[in-house]
């Protein structure tokens, strides 16, 4: 059932969502024990090590995914988190079928997706931030025409669909323009737009928003959002924006080197990876030591942040309460950009 937002950015919340087991037939995506490798050559620099290797090259296995298992439900959109090099881009490109894995099984709405069957690829849409769809040298409305061809939209439902993604995303002055002549941003709303004409029904979306302004991601989210809500779509989402996770993403699946580290809510994230909290104070005596409460990070426009331990927060409110003539004081969580650093650098186990 829809739900309406309140919320002055336009993203829909997301409804709660159970996790299922591995063999549950509901599942939009499936994947056990995913595995992933390359070759790679090496040789040497210089003249000598090039004519060698014309010979003999030396060939290096490189893992780039490790055993991954994780199942989403329909509906969901979840944030795939990792560092440059964890997996994730080789992983979004098995799920959409462009790689084949070295092991492991993946299904996706029921399908094996590097079969590339016809009525798997008109369910699923893959968006890369720094790939590019269109025709550079047309207007982005032809390239549009073209999907609908390859994709055999009927003009009634292409229309329909066309006018909707126009009216989200404000393509009206765009899809004349030349995509050479559209600023990255207005680029971006298009090349999200031509992904979703033939509206699929899992979107895999890595760096949506790479390279964008502030505005201009904010509006990708809210799309994003309100795609979702309003056609169902499973959503699985790569950034290195927090901004887009804790805007769109109740869940979040973290990977490292390959691996899983994490499944599971995101507040859980910053629960289990989090041993501190902040306390942000606003005194009548901006002066004051605070060193005594706890680690004072910083002092800006007269509110000092301190940072104290999760256990000892409870206790440490109160004494400042009862001891200082407090103006205004709030108790926040570490900001999820933290939290993602401490995971990835195994300060925590």
């Amino acid at each position: 059932m829809s739900q309406k937002s309140n919320r002055s950015d336009g993203v829909f919340p997301l409804p709660p969502k159970r996790y299922s087991c591995w063999m549950e037939s509901s599942d939009a995506i499936r994947v056990r024990d995913l595995r992933k490798s390359f070759f790679v050559t090496e040789r040497e620099s210089g003249v000598g090590a090039a004519l060698a290797s014309l010979v003999r090259r030396r060939r290096e296995e490189v893992t780039a995914v490790a055993g991954i298992s994780f199942t989403l439900k329909p509906g969901e959109i979840v944030g795939f988190l990792g560092p440059n090099g964890a997996g994730k881009t080789t992983t979004l490109k098995t799920l959409s079928g462009l790689l084949h894995p070295s092991a492991g099984e993946v299904s996706v709405l029921g399908h094996t997706p590097w079969k590339r069957e016809k009525s798997f690829l008109r369910q699923i849409t893959l968006v890369m931030g720094q790939r590019n769809q269109l025709v550079w040298d047309i207007p982005a409305g032809d390239s549009f025409e073209l999907n609908r061809a390859i994709y055999k939209i009927p003009s009634p439902d292409y229309r329909n669909t066309l006018g909707e993604l126009t009216d989200l995303l404000d393509l009206g002055p765009l899809l004349r323009k030349p995509v050479r002549n559209l600023s990255l941003g207005e680029r971006m709303k298009c090349e999200l737009a031509a992904a979703l004409l033939h509206r699929p029904q899992v979107v895999f979306l890595d760096e949506p928003t790479i390279g964008l302004d502030v505005t201009m991601q904010r509006r990708i989210r809210a799309f994003i959002a309100q795609y979702n809500e309003r056609f169902g779509a499973t959503v699985l989402l790569t950034s290195h924006y927090m901004a887009d996770v804790e805007a769109l993403c109740r869940r979040v699946i973290v990977i490292h080197h390959g691996r899983l580290l994490f499944d599971g809510e995101l507040g859980a994230l910053v629960d289990r990876f989090t041993a501190h909290k902040t306390i942000v104070i606003k005194l009548e005596d901006e002066g004051r030591d605070l060193a005594r409460y706890g680690d004072v990070i910083s002092r800006e426009q007269g509110a000092v942040t301190l940072r104290v331990p999760r256990e000892e927060t409870p206790r440490v409110t109160g004494r400042i309460l009862a001891e200082l003539p407090v103006i205004d004081l709030t108790v926040e969580d570490p900001p999820i950009e933290e939290v993602i650093e401490r995971v990835f650098a195994g300060e925590i186990s």
